[in-house]
């Protein structure tokens, strides 16, 4: 049992407690019931016909039940936000909140579900089981490096996309944002020297993700520093992290990474000095993306990076995986995906990207309001997506 967190003050007439009450979600029925008649259609003795016809053909549900536009925003609550470990009841207003964005940007009816805690093979058979439910999976707050295995088991386990937003929503939208500022910066990708800090699901996926897209140096630090071949307390997943990263094996602290480096990701918290900041090249990129404290304020960054992002929505550049899922989740619904690819990561970057025609050091990444994201996502995330039948 993980020690209870400080709670802050409590204070139920305040505007964030009182939008909260009585929860952020309701059902409503999308068939109207007058009387009788509507009762033999919706219900029995007409839902049986319905019933069979799923039966002999499951494709069927997707036309006449709400599974093929409901998505199952799953968590146990280990690694909620920046809050750590607080439990399925703790991580239930986060997941409700995720159900609502589902709403509002893509039309997406989202159930949130959290449960206990348990072992990988306990949440895989447990997710697995309700999973007949929903047209897709967003796994959500599962503590690293356990949610990497549970997302790797549902995959192969399930013919519905399954997504681990912290993970990849977060790789897509960083990469997005970096793809502009290369742009304002007059650089290649291929060119860059990039670290990341943190070695957790987020700082894993925007890796692999930022290699795919052709950053071939880039260098990895976790709470102890450098991640290399040569350190003896690396998991199994830094250890996979060290033999495709760090090309020029370096060793040591973060500081040391960033020395002459051209972009810095912070996805683990924390705070970076400001000479290590004023380490790195000139013109540098500064993604501080931890919240609600940034590891390096952005004014301190200013002072030595020519294109800065947090991830917070007081400053510009906000990298906030609502520009990815809600229209990632959109497309592969409507395409009857199986799964969500490298491709449509990839994809769905550039679909953001391309939301800012004419980008500038202020604007890399389109507001999370601007119309027509989740639109432009849902539309190159379609035309990739693997179907049952291109599965065969």
């Amino acid at each position: 049992m993980s020690a209870s967190p400080v709670l802050p003050s409590f204070d139920p007439e305040s505007p964030v407690f009182r939008a909260h009450e009585g929860g952020k979600l309701g059902v409503h029925a999308t068939q109207p019931l007058r009387g009788r008649e509507d009762l033999s259609l919706l219900y029995t003795p007409g839902v049986a016909e319905v019933s069979l016809a799923i039966a002999a053909d499951p494709t069927l549900s997707t036309r006449y039940t709400a599974r093929g536009n409901t998505v199952a925003v799953i968590s146990d609550g280990t690694a909620v936000l920046g809050l750590g470990d607080i439990g399925p009841l703790g991580a239930m207003p986060v997941m409700e909140g995720k159900a609502v964005l589902f709403k509002h940007f893509a039309g997406i009816d989202a159930v949130p579900v959290v449960m206990e805690t348990g072992t990988v093979d306990e949440l895989v058979e447990a997710i697995a089981r309700i999973a007949p439910s929903y047209g897709g999976i967003n796994l959500e707050d599962i503590s690293a490096p356990r949610c990497f295995e549970i997302e790797e088991q549902l995959k192969e386990r399930l013919d519905i996309p399954v997504f681990h937003d912290d993970q990849h929503g977060t790789a897509i939208v960083v990469l997005a944002g970096l793809y502009n500022a290369v742009r304002v910066l007059d650089r290649r990708l291929e060119d860059l020297r990039v670290v990341v800090a943190g070695a957790g699901a987020a700082g894993v996926a925007v890796t692999r993700l930022l290699q795919r897209a052709g950053v071939r140096d880039v260098v990895v630090c976790d709470s102890r520093g450098i991640i290399h071949a040569g350190r003896p307390d690396l998991s199994e997943h830094k250890q996979r992290l060290a033999l495709s990263t760090n090309p020029r094996g370096l060793t040591g602290s973060l500081g040391t990474a960033l020395e002459g480096a051209d972009c810095y990701v912070g996805v683990s918290g924390g705070t970076v000095p400001e000479e290590q900041v004023a380490a790195m090249a000139p013109d540098a990129i500064v993604f501080a993306l931890a919240n609600p404290t940034p590891e390096v304020h952005p004014d301190v960054a200013h002072r030595h990076a020519a294109v800065v992002a947090t991830g917070r929505s007081d400053f510009p550049n906000q990298i906030n995986n609502v520009l990815a899922f809600p229209g990632i989740f959109r497309g592969a619904l409507d395409a009857g995906a199986t799964r969500v690819t490298e491709a449509m990561k990839l994809a769905a970057a550039r679909a953001i990207a391309d939301m800012v025609p004419e980008p500038t050091a202020e604007q890399i990444v389109p507001s999370v309001f601007e119309p027509g994201v989740a639109e432009a996502v849902a539309q190159a995330v379609r035309r990739l997506a693997p179907t049952r039948s291109a599965r065969g």
